[in-house]
């Protein structure tokens, strides 16, 4: 499956904003309870953006763990190269396309985890097998990414000011299926675990900016809803009469991201 996709700097950071100051729970201690990075431990993140995961590894390890992230964007890795030069830290930061060979030894790393970016890869079984290959004998993969359920009411809103269906999504339309299928058939042991996180909006406006991060215009995913710039503000406007109805019906707008996490050990 060709997945012609990549994510904005821009809309990818203001999306993990809104998920900080409206979400009820943390998923940052979610996955460092799941994961408990060692001192002693290599670990490579795979499409690390800004380096997010990577300094949530350094911190719970007391900056000792060995880490390396790896993105495609330039973009976020000079912000990533940035801020680890701001705390002093030793992560280090490399351009790694999932989609080609990664470029470490086989048995290399303890850990390899992906937040919201290697589901996108063209060919999930090259991907997956690329993470396996560098992990050592009993070393884990982490992969997080929306189940089919997160954020209903975006949706469910978007529906109602379309009157369109919703374009499949390649991270939650594959995640229980052929992303755990692919991992489950390369690892000797594989787990789906779940965080679910409520956002509540306290005014109309944060969530439309929430919307406008996820239906930016050069998302491909979204081309069915709108083809230029005026048919996308039109959209906006739509949905924006919608969530307005909501919000005065129900004083608020609430919405829970469903996030899977594919744990795997090699």
């Amino acid at each position: 499956m060709q997945i012609h996709y990549q994510e904005t700097t821009k809309d990818l950071l203001a999306r993990i904003d809104i998920h900080e100051k409206y979400g009820a729970r943390n998923i940052d201690q979610w996955t460092t309870e799941t994961l408990r990075p060692r001192p002693d431990m290599k670990i490579l993140d795979v499409g690390c953006g800004a380096g997010k995961q990577c300094f949530l590894y350094s911190d719970y390890s007391q900056r000792k763990a060995d880490i390396t992230g790896g993105d495609f964007s330039n973009e976020l890795l000079d912000k990533a190269r940035a801020q680890n030069a701001e705390r002093n830290d030793n992560c280090r930061f490399m351009f790694l396309d999932f989609n080609k060979r990664f470029e470490f030894a086989d048995n290399t790393f303890d850990l390899v985890s992906s937040a919201f970016a290697i589901y996108y890869a063209s060919n999930l079984d090259f991907t997956f097998g690329e993470a396996h290959r560098v992990l050592k004998p009993g070393g884990r993969l982490f992969v997080t990414g929306p189940l089919p359920e997160n954020k209903k009411m975006f949706y469910d809103i978007i529906k109602e000011a379309t009157n369109k269906p919703i374009p499949p999504m390649p991270g939650s339309s594959r995640f229980k299926g052929e992303i755990y299928k692919t991992i489950e058939d390369k690892f000797s042991k594989t787990e789906l675990l779940t965080f679910e996180n409520p956002l509540t909006f306290p005014e109309v406006a944060p969530f439309i900016d929430y919307v406008r991060a996820s239906l930016s215009e050069d998302r491909k995913l979204w081309t069915s809803m709108f083809n230029n710039h005026d048919e996308y503000e039109a959209l906006i406007g739509e949905i924006e009469k919608v969530a307005t109805r909501w919000f005065k019906r129900d004083g608020k707008l609430a919405m829970t991201k469903v996030v899977g996490g594919i744990l795997a050990t090699k």
